[in-house]
């Protein structure tokens, strides 16, 4: 697949920013042994911090969608990541869980800005052909902060302790915006209007009115929205308690669990390049839009019903795999319902829309982060929760096919 220079080079950017993004998320879940420890925190404690993080996130995509569909991507790109790099910064200089929680509800009420700029740039850069594409890169990127992550941030604070390693970690970040003003990345050809043929859909960033009663009128805003609410509080459980679960089942200490972690999101990754992939394979066969992403997201879905297993796996190993597989399912069903978004949802409007989905998830998010903090901390354990992980896919497209039985292109 051949991308122009300019649209690789704003690409790259995304995929970096994906990156620190889910470094300056996840840091808290690696460490968190190392805070406990030093910050007498309970299970509850933690769960709230988490659910904390969610509920700001969630507040902030009520707003984030509009605000990168009004202002466009030249200003919303740099200043998504300058402000969660300098709230993932202020972690470090945390003493109480008051405080934590602050940073938490900072970082989390920035970071919301990521998702909306993110497929928005893709939306706007790349045409239909090459957009599954590009969107599973992007999606993988987040995987590969996940994986890098564990690897390293254990090791950092080891050597120059918690507090420096969140302002080094988020620090990068302003590097990162340093860059897109150097470069001159927000005024690239890629941004500029440019004549659309019919076998093209990316179009220059829209100047009309997103009005919220055509938002709320789209039945691919519900679809998408649901979808989201039902699925996404895996990925969340999973992102912020799979360490405790190494530590807690398998005994692993925050260094040795640091390879299992990274091999689940390697894993997990291979499933938004997969799917991408595979879409635009089945595309190309003459498949439809609708066939093609159904018929994936089922894959997808089926593939995570197995994880309840988890609780009984002989090893760590065998549990980063299952992990790992239940992951890299929900990042080909995440690509593709950000490809529907794309796909059905008219361009002015997909900021709008991915941050009513990214609510969505992210209250959903918010409320299995407390329930397990809760039920850990009174000894219930694991199994509600991963079982209600096992069927979230099967019910999220069953949501879907309800509100968009055929998927049809909104930008033709």
């Amino acid at each position: 697949m051949t991308f122009k220079l300019d649209r690789r080079f704003l690409l790259g950017l995304l995929i970096v920013a994906s990156i620190l993004n889910y470094a300056d998320r996840q840091i808290i879940a690696i460490l968190k042994p190392m805070l406990q420890e030093d910050l007498h925190w309970t299970d509850a404690d933690y769960g709230h911090l988490a659910a904390t993080f969610q509920l700001s996130a969630a507040i902030a995509f009520l707003f984030t969608g509009w605000f990168t569909d009004r202002v466009g991507l030249k200003v919303a790109n740099p200043l998504a990541v300058g402000s969660w790099s300098l709230a993932a910064m202020a972690h470090g200089l945390a003493h109480t869980v008051a405080q934590f929680t602050f940073a938490r509800a900072a970082l989390g009420a920035t970071e919301a800005l990521g998702t909306p700029t993110g497929i928005k740039t893709i939306a706007t850069v790349f045409d239909a052909k090459s957009r599954s594409f590009a969107l599973g890169l992007l999606n993988a990127a987040g995987n590969l902060g996940a994986v890098v992550t564990p690897l390293f941030v254990p090791f950092l604070a080891g050597a120059v302790g918690w507090r420096n390693t969140f302002a080094i970690v988020g620090g990068a970040g302003l590097v990162w915006v340093a860059v897109w003003f150097l470069s001159g990345a927000g005024n690239s050809d890629a941004f500029k209007a440019k004549p659309v043929q019919a076998s093209e859909t990316a179009v220059a960033p829209p100047v009309e009115k997103v009005r919220w009663v055509d938002v709320l009128r789209d039945r691919a805003t519900w679809a998408v929205m649901g979808a989201k609410a039902l699925f996404d509080q895996v990925w969340w459980f999973l992102l912020f308690w799979t360490p405790d679960l190494f530590h807690r089942i398998f005994g692993l200490s925050m260094k040795e669990f640091a390879v299992p972690l990274a091999c689940i999101y390697l894993i997990a990754g291979s499933g938004s390049l997969i799917t991408g992939a595979v879409v635009n394979r089945l595309l190309a066969r003459g498949w439809s839009v609708n066939r093609a992403r159904k018929t994936v997201m089922l894959v997808c879905a089926l593939l995570v019903v197995p994880v309840p297993l988890v609780l009984h796996a002989p090893n760590p190993w065998v549990a980063t795999l299952l992990l790992g597989l239940t992951l890299a399912a929900h990042q080909g069903f995440s690509v593709n319902v950000f490809g529907i978004i794309t796909d059905v949802v008219p361009t002015q409007r997909v900021g709008t829309v991915t941050s009513l989905g990214a609510l969505a998830g992210n209250l959903s998010g918010m409320a299995v982060l407390q329930l397990a903090g809760v039920l850990l901390t009174n000894g219930v354990g694991y199994l509600p929760l991963f079982l209600m992980a096992s069927c979230a896919y099967l019910l999220a497209l069953a949501w879907i096919h309800l509100w968009l039985p055929t998927l049809r292109l909104a930008n033709l």
